[in-house]
């Protein structure tokens, strides 16, 4: 008679893994690395922007002068762990955009299949607004995060027992608006959505509990803008500047004629062609849902160019839901072959637009700075590490600047960093961060050194009883461009106006 088998039962076989999945999971992987490394290895100055997140990240709060608070938290968490280095003040941006571009998947692999949820991965993290950006810490990567996160999670709560998915999409909601404000597009959008569709509008008792969640989550912001006389949405208000109905065709084109950088030509073309099918796009569910999320904000901003003028990046998270969108789209057309090229033409196009300058400078060619995407960064360390010296040689004296931008780059790259620099002040109001916190005050008395990039510096010097230049920077950073700064020794305060 035959023993009986010691052998333990097989297993059953568990599905096998998705091949798609994976292409699309070490696509993202790849980019991601290949950025941080070139960030580690060509390190960028920071935008007088970013280092003034990285100043606000250094005493965490829940509002600032005129951004919520996530941007500076992402840099006190990477500056916490990695030190203050560009590297790590960037650090989040790439990292963010990675996660982002695993939701966008999942997201269109639960409205499609693994083979477009794989080609929108693919082809979101290599956009060019997003690989751009991706160089750059600012409030557009959190935004586009939990704009991609709430997309997800309301397409799940929406489905047979998705209940339990509301309440993530009221954490997104809330994170988002402490991100940035215009995450209120968001929350338009899915209330545009559930109302249009008769079958939909049964959710709304399921979607006003998330939402009041997210105004929960977000209140914080809402109270510190209350004691700060609402100035971040003061400055938001400023940024738009729309203040009649004034037409201004010349930003409008250049706004239109931008998105097809920030998107790519190809699928801006194919959103274009979507849209003009009018009710055959509305006619499948999904893709009526992903315009709801796409469509509503673009049109905003194209509004406000028309009226006043948009930035490029202010359309980013139409691009979110868009992407999926265009890819499914074009795949069901049978030119899933455009996604591709369109792929190669965006990485092309940016490893172009990165490696122009330098390649020019090595034939001998010098191309004009503004054919540079990163001039507007560049010479910043440089004419910090100089005014530094400067301001050693003289003792290191209490410091004074009379502009946003060039304080927040030269309290960054100047050491000890000079958190209290003063700022000139005299109309005694609040247009940024540092009058609000630090303006020097309408009080005689007080020797300084005064650092600016004014030429006209009689305003200034009358205020003082004697003054002498101390330097005078010119940092050369490529194409005929210059970064300049001039140092000026103050003493004797008087005032801003003579005193009765």
């Amino acid at each position: 008679m035959k023993r009986p088998s010691t052998k333990p039962a097989a297993l059953p076989a568990g599905p096998a893994p998705d091949p798609f999945m994976r292409i699309a999971l070490v696509a993202i992987f790849m980019v991601t690395f290949v950025r941080l490394a070139w960030l580690a290895g060509n390190p960028i100055d920071l935008y007088p922007d970013e280092a003034q997140y990285w100043i606000w990240a250094q005493h965490p709060d829940w509002g600032y002068f005129s951004k919520p608070p996530m941007v500076a938290w992402m840099i006190w968490a990477t500056t916490n762990l990695f030190g203050d280095g560009l590297l790590a003040v960037k650090a989040g941006a790439p990292v963010a955009y990675a996660v982002t571009s695993v939701i966008v998947f999942f997201l269109a692999k639960r409205l499609y299949d693994t083979r477009v949820a794989a080609w929108s991965a693919i082809a979101f993290v290599t956009l060019p607004a997003v690989s751009l950006s991706a160089m750059v810490i600012s409030t557009d990567v959190p935004l586009l995060l939990f704009w991609a996160l709430a997309t997800y999670a309301f397409v799940r709560a929406r489905e047979p027992e998705g209940e339990r998915w509301w309440g993530l999409v009221g954490i997104a909601i809330g994170l988002g608006l402490l991100s940035k404000y215009a995450m209120g597009f968001w929350i338009g959008s899915a209330l545009l959505y559930l109302a249009v569709f008769a079958d939909e509008r049964p959710h709304l008792r399921r979607f006003l509990p998330a939402l009041a969640l997210g105004l929960a989550i977000y209140s914080p912001n809402f109270i510190w803008n209350w004691m700060h006389g609402f100035a971040s949405y003061r400055h938001t208000g400023d940024n738009a500047d729309v203040h009649s109905f004034a037409l201004h065709p010349l930003a409008f084109a250049e706004f239109a004629g931008s998105q097809a950088a920030v998107f790519g030509p190809i699928f801006l073309a194919a959103l274009l062609l979507i849209v003009a099918g009018g009710r055959r796009a509305l006619a499948d569910r999904r893709s009526a849902l992903l315009l709801c999320f796409a469509v509503p904000s673009l049109c905003v901003m194209l509004i406000v160019a028309a009226l006043s003028r948009a930035q490029p990046n202010w359309s980013a998270p139409t691009y979110v839901t868009a992407t999926v969108l265009v890819v499914a789209w074009l795949s069901q057309i049978g030119r899933e072959v455009l996604v591709q090229v369109s792929v190669l033409l965006h990485v092309a196009l940016v490893v172009g637009a990165a490696s122009l300058a330098p390649l020019a400078q090595k034939i001998g060619i010098t191309l004009p700075g503004r054919y540079d995407l990163l001039h507007r960064v560049h010479g910043w360390q440089r004419l910090g590490r100089g005014l530094d010296e400067v301001r050693i040689r003289q003792g290191l004296p209490q410091l004074l600047g009379d502009e946003r931008e060039f304080m927040a780059a030269m309290i960054y790259y100047m050491e000890p960093h000079p958190f209290d620099m003063q700022m000139w002040n005299p109309g005694g109001g609040v247009r940024n961060g540092f009058e609000m916190t630090q303006s020097l005050p309408d009080r005689p008395g007080g020797d300084f050194l005064w650092l600016t990039q004014r030429r006209e510096t009689g305003e200034v010097l009358s205020r003082f009883e004697s003054h002498e230049q101390v330097a005078h920077i010119t940092v050369p950073i490529g194409g005929g461009l210059t970064r300049e700064a001039w140092v000026y020794g103050l003493h004797g305060f008087k005032g801003y106006r003579d005193k009765p």
